[in-house]
């Protein structure tokens, strides 16, 4: 072959893979942690403005049955790296004591592993918290680059890794340093660095998670506010939708809107009065964080990406947090392998117009004692009594209610049982639940009663 014949092919090739890598999108999933589902103000949230975040559902997609894998911090990110119920490895729980070393298991492959694969930057900032130790961390799970950190932490002075000075956590010793801030200046900074290639930024803040830290400035705003809690939590609240005004803005500057799916959501429902209260508010759902009832697993859940999904819409029929994987893997024109056994789908058809059916047939949850089944507007679920107090939740050591049944599109509040006038469907609904529940294994590890 001439020379200058090859390096024509060659210099035709590099051209084609500039082109292909222009047209994947990027990917930015923003995570909050313990959000009420009716704190944001298209959730209708009244007290505490949140316009950054509520651009994202009115310039594109709000689900308005959102939910998450589990209703509890470490085992939704578990599904969300995935795209696979976590209770397929183990991954029940937080921390505790088991067969396996707490963290992500090794056999498993992540998001950013995949998004990686198909040749996109990747990068997280803010709390990892599916695994400590050397071998789990960020960076040998398919990320370029980790600024957070391991676990949960304070606002302030928190143990932080920065892997562009080392892997290891050190101590944020500047007592003005504030999580939320610093995160946002990072997610900046990242997405400024690889404006010219596609990437894969992942941004599990930390807010509005226990303890409640806020800062002076945001504190005053929320004056009129009596209850010392919840003024905290407006606090947390606005310096979180601060920091997604950022992102957006520089998404916007850097004219990458059109070229960026983003994805925002909370890891689990907002804890009221137990499972670390934080002054978040639930509104019309039953239950809590800790919960399988709708209050625990129900949450804030949009996506956007301007000039491909519509705008404005309400998406009517129940997802969750297990399909931003495959849907990510989609937008960028990767393609899902059946090995893979992921239980997340691609949402693009649905949201896009192209299929009509709901995206899935049904959505299942165990959590210790705890489980749900959800089929439609039919849910059955088996959770804890209203009134259990905090002792003994980590370990099960309470009491749950009978599985009981409801039509959540009369009846959104769990309030009205109807496992008696409908005992056909109750069966129904058992026996797929444990139809599935038989292929699980038992919890790598269970967590530990705390001491009072």
């Amino acid at each position: 072959m001439p020379r200058t014949f090859a390096l024509t092919l060659l210099l035709v090739a590099l051209v084609a893979g500039t082109a292909r890598a222009a047209d994947k999108p990027n990917i930015v999933v923003i995570l909050a942690d313990d959000l009420g589902y009716t704190d944001i103000g298209v959730q209708g949230g009244k007290d505490i403005p949140t316009p950054h975040i509520d651009s994202i559902a009115k310039g594109g997609i709000r689900f308005s049955r959102g939910y998450v894998s589990a209703p509890y911090c470490s085992p939704t990110r578990a599904g969300l790296m995935t795209g696979r119920y976590q209770e397929r490895f183990g991954h029940e729980f937080n921390e505790g004591k088991g067969r396996l070393p707490f963290g992500l298991p090794l056999t498993e492959t992540t998001l950013a592993q995949r998004m990686k694969a198909l040749g996109y930057a990747t990068a997280v900032v803010g709390k990892w918290h599916l695994g400590p130790d050397p071998d789990w961390r960020p960076m040998k799970r398919g990320f370029d680059e980790f600024y957070g950190t391991l676990s949960n932490t304070p606002f302030r002075q928190p143990q932080l890794v920065d892997s562009r000075i080392g892997p290891d956590p050190k101590k944020v010793e500047d007592p003005n340093y504030y999580t939320t801030v610093a995160y946002a200046d990072r997610a900046v900074d990242i997405i400024d660095k690889n404006k010219d290639r596609p990437f894969f930024l992942y941004l599990p803040f930390n807010a509005c998670h226990v303890p409640d830290q806020a800062l002076d400035e945001k504190l005053a705003r929320f004056k009129s506010i009596k209850d010392e809690k919840r003024r905290l939590y407006a606090g947390m609240m606005s310096s979180l939708d601060d920091a997604v005004g950022r992102v957006l803005g520089k998404l916007r500057a850097e004219k990458l809107e059109e070229k960026t799916l983003i994805v925002f959501l909370s890891d689990n429902g907002g804890p009221m009065t137990r499972m670390g209260p934080n002054g978040s508010q639930n509104g019309f759902l039953r239950g809590q964080k800790g919960d399988t009832w709708d209050g625990g697993i129900h949450v804030p859940f949009f996506m956007k990406w301007k000039g491909h999904l519509p705008a404005g819409k309400t998406f009517p029929h129940p997802v969750i947090q297990l399909d931003i994987l495959p849907t990510a893997i989609a937008a960028a024109g990767g393609e899902v392998a059946a090995d893979w056994k992921l239980d997340g789908v691609n949402l693009l058809p649905h949201l896009m117009g192209k299929d009509q059916k709901a995206p899935h047939e049904r959505l299942y949850w165990r959590f210790g004692s705890q489980w749900a089944v959800m089929e439609g507007n039919w849910k059955l679920v088996q959770a804890y009594d209203d009134n259990a107090d905090q002792k003994g939740l980590a370990t099960g050591e309470v009491k749950v209610e009978p599985a009981q049944l409801f039509d959540l599109k009369a009846d959104r509040g769990e309030k009205k049982d109807l496992s008696a006038k409908r005992a056909d469907k109750v069966k129904a609904l058992e026996a797929a639940w444990k139809a599935w529940n038989a292929d699980l294994p038992e919890p790598a590890w269970l967590p530990q009663a705390k001491k009072t």
